[in-house]
């Protein structure tokens, strides 16, 4: 599927304005105050009460949407270090029990899988800790048995990762198995949100100068560690939502073993591509690698992905980002939300007359 964008119109503030009816470009700018938000609540409902708990097992539950990535994040951010046992899955296990913690997210507060399914959890003594609406069959399901953290900024759904992530983040940090600054995290979001902003030309325009990468191509996401894996997962997602683009996510590791599609990817860019028609040859692959980690053997990886796939982008936060992953993690899904705005905007998908695939969720 080729998205074919107009490039004037990006820099065409009056442009993009014009066609944004439903204000997705301030929406996607508002990541900072969404995990203000989260964490303010989080703090409300009394997270702060587990405190050092140990549960038997962590259990991420999401339903399809934005909190499958999120969930996924955090998952790999905890890593196969963590003391606790982590499942990842869409339904609460059937051997849930008091001993065990579930983190929950679902985008529509009347999924009757999911009340059903967390109404088990809390019956069985599990704590519950839901980043879902405070209305419906969900909340009600679980009422006056779980700690639920209400999205409060108003986003289109898909804009809302941070949101999730953070609420989970501060789940995980309640019960001792990871650390967030969600100021910083928050700081650091706003200064993207002002990085992109639609004034800034596509010259030095983070979003706007990814949309152009993007477009025409279809992006494979592989992620140097698993943790970039994650954020690609956002990345494809939000492009779908709302960029219309197709991708295919995986960890490079992985990507090394798909033969055929690694042979193509790896002549991807090179110079006689520059000539080729966007729907010949290797033309229409962009290859982007994402990482998010630091340290020695972070950049080995990368420097054996970037020698193999000499045409690839490198995909990473900012330079100013420091050493924490959580805040990497954070900074580099929040750059897909903007940039598949404006690749939806510039290319006549989000133009008032057709909607995002989840505007209505």
């Amino acid at each position: 599927m080729r998205v074919v964008l107009d490039d004037s119109m990006l820099d065409d503030q009056r442009r993009l304005f014009e066609a944004d009816t439903r204000g997705l470009l301030r929406q996607a700018a508002l990541a900072g105050a969404q995990v203000r938000s989260a964490a303010h609540s989080a703090a409300e409902v009394g997270l702060d009460v587990l405190d050092g708990q140990r549960p038997r097992a962590l259990v991420l539950l999401a339903r399809p949407g934005v909190g499958a990535a999120a969930c996924d994040a955090l998952a790999a951010l905890l890593g196969s270090s963590c003391p606790v046992p982590v499942v990842r899955t869409e339904v609460v296990p059937s051997w849930i029990g008091p001993l065990d913690v579930v983190f929950a997210h679902g985008p529509d507060g009347g999924d009757r899988e999911l009340a059903e399914s967390l109404e088990v959890a809390g019956r069985r003594g599990a704590g519950v800790v839901l980043a879902t609406p405070d209305e419906g069959p969900v909340a009600a399901a679980v009422a006056g048995r779980a700690r639920t953290v209400p999205p409060r900024v108003p986003v289109a759904a898909g804009l809302d990762f941070a949101h999730v992530f953070t609420v989970g983040a501060c789940l995980l940090e309640a019960l001792g198995l990871l650390r967030i600054d969600t100021e910083e995290l928050a700081d650091a979001l706003d200064e993207r949100a002002a990085a992109t902003h639609p004034a800034h030309e596509s010259s030095w325009n983070p979003a706007k100068n990814l949309a152009l990468r993007l477009a025409d191509r279809m992006p494979l996401l592989w992620g140097v560690d698993e943790l970039a894996t994650a954020v690609a997962g956002h990345g494809a997602f939000v492009l779908g939502c709302y960029g219309g683009l197709p991708c295919d996510v995986g960890e490079y590791a992985q990507a090394v073993n798909r033969y055929a599609l690694y042979d193509r990817a790896a002549s991807a860019g090179g110079e006689a591509e520059l000539f080729a028609d966007p729907g010949e040859g290797t033309a229409g692959l962009r290859v982007l690698l994402l990482t998010t980690r630091v340290g020695e053997r972070a950049g080995f990886l990368e420097q054996r992905a970037t020698a193999a796939l000499p045409g690839a982008d490198v995909l990473s936060p900012p330079e100013t980002a420091r050493e924490d992953a959580t805040l990497r993690a954070g900074l580099l899904a929040v750059g897909f939300d903007m940039a598949a705005v404006y690749l939806g905007l510039a290319s006549g998908l989000l133009d008032g007359h057709q909607r995002s695939m989840l505007a209505t969720s």
